[in-house]
């Protein structure tokens, strides 16, 4: 993982928020079913959050934070994303007390970069990003809004900066996440990308308090990307290496995407998925899937089963949960 702290640019601490209202239980709700959906919550912590109590009042604050570094720390792999996550809530937690005691405050700078490879874990640790910060009364919302080229990029001049001003606004009081983001310089100077990146580059300046903007690609494009746009690599402090998940964590994130689905392995087929996760004419197709294409993997082989089982005039439940290795065969393209 690098992180890089090169020209911080000024992003003031946003004044005290108002107390929010409770949230609804929809929210506890629909983090629990997109965490199992993912590979990274398993059974027993999403229904945890299910039947979360509210906190009791006086450290409501706390115990919100608490939760979301907990749910944090039960992601699958990603050591070195925790840590530094767990860096920026220690910092803003210092410079809350720092400006309580009326002692001076860096301001703050959250703008981020994120690399790494498809399904590596980048829009989960962004959102759990969002929670934290709202929670700590950093942003006043804490949403996610995922964008990419397509979203911001228009067709005509002065209909690209409209379209990035849409989706900026959208984001205010959250985090605006540009995924493949590289490909806003892809044309070159005439490219009406560059109209978009000026745009994001005077949104940073205008809501620096409510706005942090998070730009996420492959290692190598978005390394390019930032080279060729020296003003952009200083506004963005933070910069993160996601790194593929091993063959362990794939097969762990398996177990989790089975166990949500009432689902799990015969030993055949453990043994079968990691075959196939080991196999070396599938190292390229994995690194550009990770966890997505294990959800993949698992949802044919769930598919496979099917198909053998409505052949057979009865089915025990031990049949209906198990997955064979025969259910595993041809699974990837």
């Amino acid at each position: 993982m690098a992180v890089h702290e090169a020209g911080r640019p000024p992003l003031a601490m946003p004044p005290s928020h108002p107390a929010r209202a409770p949230r609804e239980s929809r929210e506890s709700f629909e983090d629990a079913l997109r965490g199992l959906e993912e590979g990274r919550l398993g059974p027993a912590r999403a229904l945890a959050l299910l039947r979360e109590e509210p906190p009791a009042a006086g450290n409501g604050r706390e115990a919100r934070v608490a939760a979301v570094l907990q749910e944090l720390d039960g992601l699958v792999g990603l050591r070195q994303v925790k840590e530094l996550v767990r860096e920026l809530h220690a910092f803003v937690e210092v410079r809350r007390r720092r400006a309580e005691a009326g002692l001076a405050t860096d301001p703050l700078a959250l703008h981020m970069v994120f690399r790494g490879n498809p399904g590596t874990g980048k829009t989960t640790i962004a959102r759990l990003l969002g929670r934290l910060f709202r929670e700590m009364d950093v942003l006043a919302k804490g949403h996610l809004v995922e964008v990419e080229r397509a979203d911001l990029v228009g067709e005509y001049i002065g209909h690209t900066a409209q379209k990035t001003r849409e989706q900026i606004r959208r984001a205010l009081d959250g985090i605006l996440f540009i995924d493949e983001a590289y490909s806003l310089a892809r044309g070159g100077e005439k490219d009406f990308g560059k109209e978009a990146i000026d745009t994001l580059v005077r949104a940073m300046e205008n809501h620096r308090d409510n706005l942090i903007l998070i730009l996420a690609g492959y290692n190598d494009e978005m390394e390019y990307f930032l080279r060729t746009n020296p003003g952009l690599r200083s506004r963005f402090p933070i910069q993160i290496d996601f790194p593929d998940y091993s063959v362990g964590e794939l097969m762990r994130i398996a177990d989790l995407m089975l166990q949500k689905r009432q689902y799990r392995f015969a030993e055949d087929a453990r043994a079968k998925l990691e075959e196939i996760l080991r196999a070396p004419e599938n190292q390229r197709l994995l690194s550009t899937g990770n966890a997505r294409l294990t959800r993949n993997i698992i949802e044919r082989a769930i598919r496979r089963q099917a198909l053998r089982l409505v052949q057979q005039p009865t089915t025990t439940v031990e049949d209906l949960m198990t997955i064979r290795a025969v259910d595993l065969i041809g699974v990837l393209p």
